[in-house]
């Protein structure tokens, strides 16, 4: 097994049961769905699996990754109402007069998202500073924004086209271009990516890719018929239901699988061209990729907590290094596993270790190794992985894959 630095991707793969949940719903409530191999299979989107990561606030969480001094790296803004929130609501709660402050803050709307905002006869004038969909911006630049409307209203100046040039002309000089560095956009725009269409934002691509997790089996659903008893009502000797109504509920084992692009990350983090990953510094990187696994493992999405607490941690988790173009295990269950042994997770492994087997003969074995923590029978994933590890062993063989000279936390 080498460990020259080699490694450009990382492959996390996951097998996670959950019974009695609603994980993901779709537009009209029900469980979201999606065909693979001639049977539906129960999903969870990608988009949901990356917020409850970002959003986690416990252990290994990314919200407070150590940066420089005493302070966290800055995660983003995802907000429709960030140059309401962030710029105009400071600036008045700072003495400036609203309709002033509203001014400047729809000047930098203009000019930092390149759109123009459109003023409809609405009772709320703050509407103008809602952008139509969620814009992803980081802290940085969501306080250098704030600083430069500072700037702008020093000079007095209340005549509204006046102080939209200012705006303009202070962004002509590229500032924002040159001050802000990819990491500017937020730890999890460097992560997940940032899509943008203005050019005075800097774009993102995402450096983890995400798959939609599906069950390794059809889907597995029935209705839950429920009510909800008046306490008053009873009391006074009625009979009836306060409420009554019904809720889907469904249960599966899920595949879920994570793509590291290593140069990449190391790219967004740092400012340094891709080709140069390896003489950059790798610390961070290598330190939020060690927490990703522990995430990734313990970290449930999860609709309707009070009524099903939908917390599980992975059955089976693997860490596949090289630097190989990655490929997906999902088609381990193209063929739906069937259950009729009474053994769902060993049939799942078995799957699973013969269609890993059956890759390695025809492409051979990631470069820099593969490793996996599993419950249950163990035995039948022998031959298809390296070496079985907890999972803080797991996250640090990650972590060692990016930063090998530097020790994990």
């Amino acid at each position: 097994m080498s460990n020259n630095h080699t490694s450009k991707f990382l492959q996390i793969h996951t097998l996670t049961s959950y019974p009695a949940a609603l994980l993901n719903r779709d537009d009209v409530g029900f469980a979201k769905r999606m065909p693979f191999g001639g049977v539906s299979r129960t999903r969870v989107s990608s988009q949901c699996l990356k917020r409850h990561w970002r959003r986690f606030e416990g252990e290994n969480s990314l919200m407070h990754v150590p940066g420089k001094g005493d302070e966290a790296v800055p995660m983003s803004v995802r907000s429709r109402r960030t140059f309401e929130s962030l710029i105009k609501d400071p600036l008045v709660e700072e003495g400036i007069v609203e309709d002033r402050a509203r001014m400047i803050a729809e000047a930098l709307v203009n000019v930092v998202l390149q759109k123009s905002t459109t003023r409809a006869k609405k009772e709320d004038p703050d509407d103008v500073l809602r952008t139509g969909q969620v814009v992803v911006l980081g802290r940085p630049e969501v306080d250098y924004c704030l600083n430069v409307a500072r700037q702008v209203l020093e000079s007095g100046e209340t005549d509204e086209k006046k102080i939209k040039t200012a705006v303009s002309n202070h962004f002509k000089k590229d500032e924002l271009k040159n001050l802000l560095s990819l990491l500017d956009a937020g730890l999890d725009s460097a992560m997940f990516g940032r899509m943008v269409t203005s050019d005075v934002l800097s774009r993102c691509d995402a450096a983890l890719h995400v798959a939609h997790a599906f069950t390794v089996h059809g889907e597995q659903a029935e209705d839950d018929y429920f009510s909800a008893v008046d306490d008053l009502l009873e009391e006074s000797g009625e009979t009836g239901s306060g409420h009554i109504n019904s809720t889907e509920l469904t249960s599966g084992l899920y595949y879920s699988y994570v793509v590291v692009d290593v140069p990449l990350l190391v790219s967004n983090l740092t400012g340094c061209k891709q080709h140069q990953w390896r003489e950059a510094e790798r610390d961070l990187a290598a330190e939020v990729v060690r927490r990703m696994v522990h995430l990734i493992a313990t970290v449930s999405p999860g609709a309707k907590l009070g009524s099903t607490a939908p917390y599980s941690y992975a059955h089976m988790m693997m860490v596949e290094s090289g630097s190989e173009a990655p490929r997906t295990l999902a088609n381990a269950f193209m063929n739906p596993v069937g259950a009729k042994s009474g053994d769902l997770i060993g049939a799942t492994y078995k799957a699973l270790a013969d269609h890993i087997q059956e890759l390695d003969a025809a492409y051979g074995k990631p470069s820099d190794g593969r490793k996996a923590l599993a419950l249950g029978n163990k035995d039948l994933l022998n031959g298809s992985v390296d070496e079985l590890v907890p999972l803080t062993e797991l996250a640090r063989f990650a972590h060692d894959q990016i930063a090998p000279d530097q020790v994990a936390s």
